[in-house]
């Protein structure tokens, strides 16, 4: 749809409406407006709008998701301030212009709406956003300087098509809304138990002593090897909560996922071929992880979960090539050793868009 409507003049006021935990579409409002803003010529016929919302939220109450509270109702806010003005201005006659900027955008972690004028911005005057690689080190570390020669140049663990990963917390639930079914929350779910698992790597942080405010798509830079011909790479970019937080035991520990994604390795090369991975070789795979705007306050953590299976959500790789997984025979699905490197010349990050307030 973004490619359709970039091959089209924009003459009708749009406003775009995207949910930074969309478990349905997290990829579609922020890949459209990126293919319309040129067409934006005088900054008056596009916006876009960043709620803290599950797939269509919006309409409902936005007041948390999951566990996760945002201070206010988001939901509310958006359609009485953004939504009701820009429609009585463009369909109704009379209507004055509407005080809605080009971005409007909620600021999770510190729970605030803030006026852009496009996007990523990270604020409405005078601030600059740095990609800056966050490293992955010796001792699963994570840390704005590169590795050092001499350390341990990479974590591994064994990852089986037998036992895969799980996307969510047995029992998983199915794909459906009621008041008993959570799958519109699952992109916040508690991220522990993956954490807690052999065949998932985890690199964290120190406990950060000033805010990182980032805003727009992390990328992730994984130098990674598999024992095997076809691998898939797993990446999560998450926010760890203080072990206490006043006034909500339930979030003590909480690792929040922020923005994460799955790359399988066979396209590595090129989307359109598929091509075996050479074994035990250290690769480059380089991709783009989900919209964020967030803020990691101080007292909290960073940390970046690596795993090669995300199950039920995504099919499970073979983890040996055939031309087509939907067609792969019991006896192609084997374990395979798979190795992340944190080396001089071989060092794994996180590029994050990093937001410099002046």
């Amino acid at each position: 749809m973004d490619r359709i409507l970039a091959a089209q003049p924009l003459t009708v006021p749009t406003m775009l409406v995207a949910s930074l935990w969309d478990q349905e579409d997290i990829y579609g409002a922020p890949a459209v407006y990126k293919a319309l803003k040129p067409k934006d010529t005088n900054n008056d016929k596009l916006f876009l709008v960043l709620g803290p919302w599950h797939h269509g939220q919006e309409i409902g109450d936005g007041s948390s998701l999951g566990p996760i509270k945002f201070a206010s109702d988001t939901g509310l806010y958006f359609r009485e301030e953004i939504l009701r003005p820009f429609l009585d201005r463009y369909l109704k006659d009379g209507a004055p212009p509407p005080n809605v900027a080009p971005v409007t955008a909620f600021e999770t972690g510190t729970n605030t709406w803030r006026r852009l004028p496009a996007w990523p911005a990270g604020c409405a005057s005078g601030c600059t956003i740095h990609p800056t690689p966050l490293y992955f080190n010796a001792g699963l570390k994570l840390s704005l300087n590169a590795p050092k020669a001499g350390e341990a140049a990479f974590d591994e663990y064994i990852s089986d098509p037998a036992k895969p990963v799980p996307f969510r917390a047995r029992p998983i639930q199915p794909m459906g809304y009621s008041d008993i079914l959570t799958w519109s929350q699952w992109l916040v779910d508690d991220q522990r138990e993956a954490s807690g698992r052999p065949d998932v790597v985890v690199f964290t942080s120190d406990v950060l002593s000033a805010p990182m405010k980032i805003s727009g798509q992390p990328v992730a830079n994984l130098i990674a090897s598999t024992s095997g011909t076809d691998s898939d790479w797993v990446v999560k970019v998450i926010d760890v909560y203080p072990d206490e937080v006043a006034g909500d035991s339930k979030l003590g520990g909480y690792q929040l996922m922020i923005s994460a994604d799955i790359f399988r390795g066979r396209y590595r090369e090129s989307l359109e071929n598929a091509k075996p991975i050479t074994p035990d070789h250290a690769l480059l795979y380089r991709f783009s992880l989900p919209t964020a705007n967030h803020v990691f306050l101080p007292g909290h953590r960073i940390m970046v979960q690596v795993q090669s299976s995300w199950f039920p959500l995504y099919d499970r790789n073979p983890q040996s090539f055939v031309p087509n997984i939907f067609w792969a025979k019991p006896g192609d699905y084997r374990k395979a050793t798979q190795r992340v490197y944190h080396a001089p010349g071989q060092a794994s990050f996180i590029e994050l868009p990093l937001v410099a307030i002046p």
